[in-house]
């Protein structure tokens, strides 16, 4: 009794976990508009400045990198010492480039982090401190100021034997950067909106539409008169416009507030990423495999050279002189067929060539083989 007992407490757990699978599956598919899209206007700024670093212990660029000895003459220079650039030889300052991306909506005061990237051959970064750099636009205009203690993630040592740890010569100060003029941004007063997909698909921008306008029914029920445009639409795969209701003229930041957490189903093409540098496939869950047969067999060529001497007879005045002798071997596996009739799901694909012991570099020729016969309903994308 005990051991029936024992059986339907595992059945049960196995069928919850099931249901719970499932489950999961599905508020999967469903994510929130938030996720997949953005506001059309709504970005971030990119912003990039030329600058010094001082402090450093002996490792900053050499003597021969002229921009650097011309920008820390130039900048004693407006600070009253004046000096002879040809005869200034400092190895702790290292010019960078410094970059930054400006959030939208950001205003005067708040900081934000900034990255820095030798330009010369300085050696690392670690211990130094960034002067006081002006970060500009594509406009030309000065929006954020950074300064501060350089953080490096790695570090160099040793003089014969060197020690590297990632990359010494670019770091970041983090809360380096104060903004000083924020980007102007009419939001409050525009009568439409866009949402813009970041993977365009048809279908998805269907369904977000419809999510929209099933909400719009019950913020303004007149959005359901015969001969009216629906207040959303969308005008491509990518772009879905959306007509804000009278309720929420000049409280645009609330529309938007309601919208963005909805959950919208979406759609997305069958595709297979082959990284071929590393070995890597992945693969949706929506592929499928057409009538196929698919033989696959190893051919291993091996070269051995084996070095031998040739030595001549005694007093003929020859050369003693080495060769080398090749023997090659030729290793050809025996071809293993399988058989896939319609309607088998990539993962079958995959359990039965796993199982007849193929690694990720075969599987990789095999789907190419595979897409050229015609056989495999997805995108097939080699990065």
């Amino acid at each position: 009794m005990r051991n029936s007992k024992e059986i339907k407490k595992q059945l049960t757990e196995w069928l919850l976990s099931g249901m719970l699978l499932l489950c999961t599956v599905s508020l999967a598919e469903a994510v929130r508009i938030k996720d997949i899209a953005d506001v059309a206007g709504v970005r971030g700024n990119s912003l990039v400045g030329y600058g010094l670093v001082v402090g450093l212990a002996g490792t900053g660029d050499k003597a021969g990198t002229l921009f650097t000895v011309q920008s820390l003459a130039s900048m004693l220079t407006r600070m009253g010492v004046t000096i002879d650039p040809n005869k200034v030889k400092v190895k702790n300052v290292a010019a960078v480039m410094v970059t930054a991306k400006l959030p939208p909506f950001a205003k005067p005061g708040s900081r934000l982090d900034v990255t820095l990237s030798s330009l010369g051959d300085a050696s690392t970064l670690q211990g130094g401190t960034l002067l006081l750099t002006p970060l500009k636009g594509p406009d030309q205009v000065v929006y954020v100021v950074a300064q501060g203690e350089v953080s490096v993630g790695g570090f160099i040592g040793g003089d014969q034997d060197k020690t590297q740890k990632n990359h010494p010569t670019v770091g970041r100060v983090p809360t380096g950067g104060v903004v000083e003029r924020e980007v102007p941004v009419v939001f409050d007063d525009k009568g439409s909106i866009s949402f813009m997909l970041r993977d365009p698909d048809f279908t998805t921008a269907i369904r977000l539409a419809d999510v929209i306008n099933a909400q719009m029914r019950t913020i303004s029920p007149e959005s359901e008169t015969v001969g009216f445009p629906p207040p959303a639409h969308a005008s491509d795969s990518a772009s879905i416009n959306v007509a804000v209701p009278e309720v929420y003229k000049g409280r645009i930041v609330e529309f938007l507030s309601r919208l963005e957490s909805l959950d919208v189903q979406i759609d997305f093409p069958a595709r297979i990423v082959v990284n071929e540098r590393t070995g890597t496939i992945v693969m949706g869950a929506n592929v499928r495999i057409l009538d196929v047969a698919i033989a696959h067999g190893n051919l291993t060529i091996q070269v051995k050279s084996t070095p031998q001497v040739s030595q001549p007879a005694a007093f003929s005045g020859g050369i003693t002189v080495e060769t080398k002798k090749e023997t090659t071997t030729v290793t050809e596996e025996p071809a293993k067929v399988l058989l896939f009739q319609s309607g088998p799901t990539i993962g079958t694909l995959v359990a039965a060539l796993k199982a007849i012991g193929v690694t990720p570099r075969d599987l990789i020729s095999i789907l190419q083989a595979i897409k050229v016969a015609g056989a495999l309903e997805a995108q097939l994308e080699i990065i």
